[in-house]
């Protein structure tokens, strides 16, 4: 490949944040998880929706916020010039529509949930998310990913809620966090997400989740009606600390940088925490899986940024 193409595919790799990708399967699959009955191809074929449809919201991101970064990030790819704000606007919409279709190949109760996941992502992008309702509306857009994996496997995300909800809040966090970040935040903000990441991993440790389902049913066959408790536990610590750190850090200085990091710090922490959620609902294959992408997205957030 020339330097020019290495450039272009530098350029879109940066665009679409593909170290954060690594933090979308786990949606699926913590869905997935909670609900009566065995995950299939209609389960891959959600995964593969939502990675389309949280890259179409990374596109779209930067397509809304060319202006605002031409100001105060001029080396992201539209401002500098390495793509063009029409490819990345066409990227978006190309995105969605393969979205969609692959949670049509799903289901259909999968794209009964996708369609508003999709409708979500844009109306965050485009405008609410320089409004009040902007974390709430990104944290409906993660729960939506988490009960779309619920969709596949028994039709209904009754199952998924009370999961769907600690994704929520976790997400709720991390965007409060991130509305400042070019700017520095407030310790206060910081506080408050470093207490809600301490109340998830209390949570997750010690309670159980999900429906209690056969044995044979399950993933977690092998471990009867339980979780299994170590790597719940296990999990649990991972995220309080992936998160908890940066978070501390950012109350104590609340400076551009290490609120940067705070928010970088808060999105690697998806990962074990949809883990967690999956051991919590007795699947700790699912779990394992999960877990095994945090190194994934470690090694590749060293080349391209999360945030």
């Amino acid at each position: 490949m020339t330097g020019e193409g290495r450039g272009r595919v530098s350029a879109w790799a940066e665009l679409l944040r593909l170290s954060a990708l690594f933090t979308v399967p786990g949606d699926v699959l913590a869905g997935a998880a909670t609900a009566p009955g065995r995950t299939g191809p209609h389960t891959l074929w959600a995964v593969a929706s939502s990675l389309c449809l949280y890259e179409a919201g990374m596109a779209l991101n930067d397509w809304a916020d060319r202006a605002e970064d031409a100001a105060e990030r001029p080396h992201r790819p539209l401002p500098s010039g390495r793509v063009r704000p029409s490819a990345a606007l066409t990227a978006a919409c190309a995105l969605t529509a393969a979205g969609l279709a692959l949670a049509a190949r799903a289901g259909r109760p999968a794209l009964t949930v996708a369609a508003p996941l999709a409708a979500t992502v844009w109306a965050y992008d485009l405008g609410l998310k320089r409004t009040p309702a902007g974390p709430a509306a990104m944290a409906t857009a993660r729960a939506l990913d988490l009960l779309l994996g619920a969709a596949t496997v028994c039709g209904g995300v009754r199952p998924a809620l009370p999961s769907a909800a600690l994704l929520g809040t976790h997400t709720l966090a991390v965007t409060t966090v991130s509305r400042h970040e070019t700017r520095g935040g407030s310790p206060l903000t910081a506080l408050t997400a470093l207490a809600a990441t301490g109340a998830l991993a209390r949570g997750l440790g010690r309670g159980s989740g999900g429906t209690r389902i056969p044995v044979r049913a399950r993933q977690s066959r092998t471990f009867g009606y339980e979780p299994a408790r170590p790597l719940r536990a296990a999990l649990a610590l991972a995220y309080a600390a992936t998160a908890g750190r940066p978070y501390l850090h950012a109350a104590l200085n609340p400076s551009p940088q290490l609120t940067q990091k705070a928010v970088g710090g808060g999105i690697r922490a998806t990962i074990p925490l949809q883990a967690a959620l999956s051991a919590r609902a007795g699947a700790p294959v699912s779990a394992l899986i999960t877990a095994a992408l945090a190194p994934l997205a470690a090694r590749l957030a060293r080349k391209v940024s999360v945030t």
